[in-house]
């Protein structure tokens, strides 16, 4: 795999909701990297299974990764949460996992030539898909908070959810999360931790930003 060189290279885990996503937009788009929420390209597979489930083999994933591109993972159909559910379940599958981390490191050590680097955010992307990042971050807030933000985001979807439903899918999707045999969620030891509960997205971005700027300035 051809890697480029001088690139910035950001890796970011989180649970469900955490405010990872809109953290690594935020940095990308300041430092001019690409982005990649690794957690849509399993919802995106998990709703090609949905859709098509008689034609769903290793071959019909191929070629649908070998296709795929950022603008296939702006699709607000993979929010729901019978995606959600059915891509913690395809996450754990070690053929499918193999054919994404072909996907997410290309894109990580290889990106397009107009940026200057990548920020990739996941489950495993700190230890398993970037673990030379030049920054690692575990972006985290509790349960309650995580789950009125994904509430508020379904609905204004205009998705019919209620509250106790969205939090008990985001505590089940902790369990499966953090307890899976195959690339669990965890902090590496380092990982800077970024609690985002009591934070506001812009707080949020400067403590990052003050970081890498403390770095990449030397």
């Amino acid at each position: 795999m051809i890697q480029k060189k001088d690139i910035l290279k950001i890796a970011i885990d989180s649970p469900a909701a955490a405010g990872a996503g809109t953290l690594a937009k935020s940095i990308s788009k300041y430092y001019n990297l690409i982005y990649l929420d690794t957690g849509k390209i399993y919802r995106l597979i998990a709703l090609y299974k949905l859709k098509n489930p008689k034609k769903f083999n290793l071959n019909f994933i191929k070629k649908k990764i070998k296709n795929l591109e950022i603008k296939d993972l702006k699709n607000k159909k993979l929010l729901s949460d019978e995606v959600g559910m059915e891509a913690s379940i395809i996450a754990k599958k070690k053929s499918i996992r193999k054919l994404i981390y072909s996907f997410q490191k290309k894109l990580a050590y290889n990106p397009p030539k107009k940026y200057d680097g990548s920020c990739l955010d996941g489950r495993d992307i700190t230890y398993n898909i970037v673990p030379d990042a030049d920054f690692k971050f575990f972006i985290t807030a509790n349960v309650k908070t995580r789950a009125i933000r994904r509430y508020k985001e379904l609905k204004g979807l205009k998705k019919s959810v209620s509250f106790k439903e969205v939090l008990k899918s985001i505590k089940n999707r902790d369990k499966s999360d953090y307890n899976r045999k195959i690339s669990p969620l965890k902090k590496t030891k380092d990982s800077l931790l970024i609690n985002t509960t009591k934070l506001s997205k812009r707080a949020c971005f400067l403590k990052i930003k003050k970081i890498i700027d403390r770095k990449i300035n030397i």
